[in-house]
């Protein structure tokens, strides 16, 4: 897990033909994040964007509706943070430095949560809102309903003093939603309108029109018309008006509530890490905020605890629940030299550490980071929706004035025209396109993480769905990474424990990788190492050495036919191991063989199950190893692989991703190794097992925390179930697009009579947007594979 999030590397890839991973040259570029506000639709992201984007010095710019944030790339010789701030304020919106740090639970709480403060300020402008329109609904509409009434304010008399208590009645609803008004028409003004023009538009119609109407009926009470009072009593608007703003309302805070659990994974996170650490400081415990602790510094780490920083054991034991970050649920033994994880939970005995990684450097800030990150990012798929975004709001103002001009032009009353303008204003969505996308890759970011799958951004989990051609490394991904002892086959005449024995003795001395094993098998069985003299490798051969005047020796079956010793007893099986991807040790004196022990790098538990589910997903499997063929070919029939790529070099791993991208495949590798890297940047997505090295996690666009090849299984499963929500969310919020703003617009009264109040189109636009949320939430129900062999 060491530097699973060390700085990404910044790639790009041209996703026609094969693709071309390349490191820009970043030597005077930096990327900053921002918090955005004033923010409600996709239009308004396409305003940022743009403005900031002619910024002279601006490489890339990347805004996100959902989590109000903006990440910009620019050169640091011609621009600074400031400069970009002050060109969001010309676009209408405000933009502040992102606090990044993650250094402790305390940290974050300290943090703006924009979407917790949208939640409660629009619920509380709800009720407000909502306190009012009742009233107004019942002196309006309630004769409508037989509900009981003033008698009087129903008179020609008082025609006036009914409409004026509806008009007083719309103003806190109005004040109170006054930001709709204020951001609307200063972007109209802008000439950049959003969401909130059209919101303004709507409402400013119904209440300058209802103003006009009760001018109307004064000027009718004063000269005794009694059809222009009756008439006008009826066409007020002012319950449209308030309704509208009312609905809109209520729909914004039942999105923010929706839109609260898409962060639900990122909060847990945030949650693990302790808010304080007890560290040594001249040589007395003391506790201080995490955010205090120094490098190097002693951390007192007790029974129940979570370990707040990374760091390694310097004294005492304990069990280590690491199951947070790794997955694992058994907790893992640690003593001294060992490496602890910060937001680990200390099971039972006390132990200092030494802080190695503090702030926002522990493993837990860098897959928080990461997180956030790849929720923050934009997927490929999302360009068609803004492009769209950017024309929708003047198109569906074009659409309302073109629409009241032909109705205008066939005859129809003006209250008819007005009506059918304001629903087609306050109809269109804008809204539920911007949404579409982040509000899934939120979620589908933030579950991966829940279950160890780390997405670097969220154009590698969209490529990740349209991968046919899985490449896996061998070592350290399908294996175990580290030969262990497979079997003890001695002569009748001695015992397998001596056998062991003898091996492991001959092997103490030694550096062969083989050696680990043998002496690993030996301490587990708690055996005494005998000492050796005269220890002496045969190069490519074995070893020899003297134990009690007698020599001894270990090697390959090379050694032993020099050596003249028969092999007979042993010829059939060694080769039985051989083609098993078994190594056979044969370990004899001068004179004759005493038996064979057999290492090899043996599969991971899962690693048949997850290629199973690969084939079975319609996949191409390819194993990829600098191995021997017959090594190769011996783990391929194990697995029941259709292709095996043997004994290839470091440098040609990714040649051979080329080739396979020649054929119009769409490659991804997995891998651990630094010899994976070129590889793991070459292909179309770079999956790296979390126990590798820093330069393969770097490489890579997906990490795997848990080094389970089963996890890629479900990161490619929860690819595209996350695309599959993208594209069932962009759908509704086109189709409803498509058929609201013809029914709004009266496209249909013609023929079938249909025709849209603006109350309902209100409160259609509201469920839209709230549609399309908790569309997104249903991922959260996505259960990751979990291989039946442990």
């Amino acid at each position: 897990m060491n530097g699973i999030l060390e700085k990404e590397d910044l790639k790009k890839k041209n996703n026609k033909g094969n693709p071309t991973k390349f490191l820009y040259n970043y030597q005077d570029m930096k990327t900053e994040k921002f918090d955005v506000t004033g923010m409600t639709c996709s239009a308004c992201v396409s305003h940022v964007e743009k403005s900031v984007s002619k910024l002279e010095g601006v490489k890339a710019v990347n805004v996100n509706l959902l989590t109000n944030s903006m990440i910009v790339s620019f050169d640091e010789l011609q621009l600074n943070p400031s400069i970009i701030e002050d060109s969001v304020e010309d676009a209408g919106y405000s933009a502040h430095m992102h606090d990044s740090s993650f250094n402790s639970t305390t940290n974050s709480e300290n943090n703006i949560d924009y979407i917790m403060e949208e939640k409660v300020h629009m619920r509380n402008h709800f009720w407000i809102s909502f306190a009012f329109l009742i009233p107004l609904m019942y002196l309006s509409m309630g004769h409508m309903l037989g509900l009981p009434q003033f008698a009087t304010l129903h008179t020609v008399e008082y025609a006036f003093l009914y409409a004026f208590l509806q008009f007083w009645l719309l103003l806190p609803i109005v004040f109170n939603n006054r930001r709709y008004f204020t951001n609307g028409f200063r972007s109209l003004i802008k000439l950049s309108p959003n969401m909130d023009s059209l919101i303004a538009l709507g409402a400013t119609a119904a209440i300058v029109y209802g103003i006009y109407s009760l001018f109307r009926i004064y000027i009718g009470l004063k000269y005794g018309d009694l059809y222009t009072i009756g008439r006008y009593s009826n066409d007020l608007y002012f319950e449209s008006a308030g309704t509208i703003l009312t609905l809109i309302t209520l729909g914004k805070y039942l999105e923010a509530k929706s839109k609260g659990r898409t962060s639900d994974a990122l909060k847990k996170l945030m949650d693990l890490a302790p808010k304080t650490a007890t560290v040594i400081r001249n040589k007395i415990e003391i506790e201080i905020p995490i955010e205090d602790v120094l490098p190097n510094e002693m951390v007192v780490v007790r029974p129940g605890q979570r370990v707040p920083v990374d760091g390694v054991v310097i004294s005492g034991n304990s069990s280590v629940d690491e199951s947070a970050l790794t997955g694992e649920s058994i907790p893992v033994f640690k003593q001294k030299g060992d490496n602890v994880l910060s937001a680990s939970i200390n099971k039972s005995g006390n132990f200092t550490i030494r802080a190695t990684k503090i702030g926002s450097d522990t493993t837990l800030s860098q897959i928080i980071h990461l997180v956030e990150q790849a929720s923050s990012s934009k997927a490929p798929i999302s360009r068609l929706a803004d492009k769209i975004s950017s024309v929708f709001v003047p198109f569906v103002i074009a659409v309302s004035t073109t629409a009241m001009a032909i109705w205008w032009l066939m005859g129809y009353r003006f209250d008819f025209i007005l009506s059918i303008g304001i629903a087609v204003l306050v109809i269109s969505c804008p809204c539920a396109l911007g949404l579409a996308t982040p509000v899934a890759i939120m979620v589908g970011t933030g579950k991966g993480a829940e279950n160890g799958i780390l997405f670097k951004s969220a154009e590698a989990l969209e490529m990740t769905h349209k991968i046919d051609t899985i490449v896996l490394d061998k070592t350290g991904t399908i294996t175990q990474g580290k030969p262990i002892i497979t079997d003890i086959i001695p002569i009748k005449s001695i015992s397998k424990n001596d056998l062991l024995q003898l091996a492991a003795s001959l092997e103490k001395p030694s550096e062969h990788p083989l050696s680990e094993a043998i002496l690993s098998e030996a301490k587990n069985k708690k055996m005494e190492i005998i000492p050796v003299e005269d220890f002496q490798s045969i190069s490519g051969m074995g070893i020899q050495a003297t134990i009690d005047s007698i020599k001894y020796f270990a090697g390959n079956k090379k050694l032993m036919t020099d050596l003249k010793i028969d092999l007979k007893e042993f010829d059939d099986i060694s080769e039985k191991l051989a083609t098993e991807g078994k190594t056979p040790l044969f370990l004899s004196n001068n004179k004759e063989i005493f038996g064979l022990i057999a290492v090899a790098d043996v599969l991971k538990p899962s690693s048949k199950e997850a290629i199973d589910k690969m084939i079975a997903m319609g996949l191409e499997v390819i194993m990829l190893t600098g191995d021997h063929a017959k090594t190769a070919a011996a783990i391929q029939s194990q697995l029941g692989l259709t292709k095996v790529i043997a004994e290839v070099l470091p440098q040609d791993k990714d040649k051979e991703i080329i080739k396979l991208q020649a054929e119009g495949k769409k490659v991804a590798m997995v891998g651990d190794g630094i010899n994976d890297a070129p590889a793991l940047m070459r292909s179309d997505v770079g999956i790296a097992i979390g126990s590798g090295t820093d330069i393969a996690i770097e490489s890579a666009d997906v990490v795997l925390i848990h080094s389970d090849l089963m996890d890629a299984v479900n990161a490619l499963r929860l690819s595209k179930n996350v695309m599959v929500n993208i594209k069932q969310n962009l759908f509704w919020a086109f189709i409803y697009n498509i058929i609201g703003i013809p029914l709004a617009a009266g496209v249909f009264y013609s023929v079938l009579g249909w025709k849209l109040n603006p109350m309902f189109a209100a409160a259609a636009m509201s469920f839209s947007s709230i549609t399309v949320v908790l569309n997104a939430l249903r991922l959260l129900r996505f259960k990751p594979l979990k291989s039946m062999i442990k």
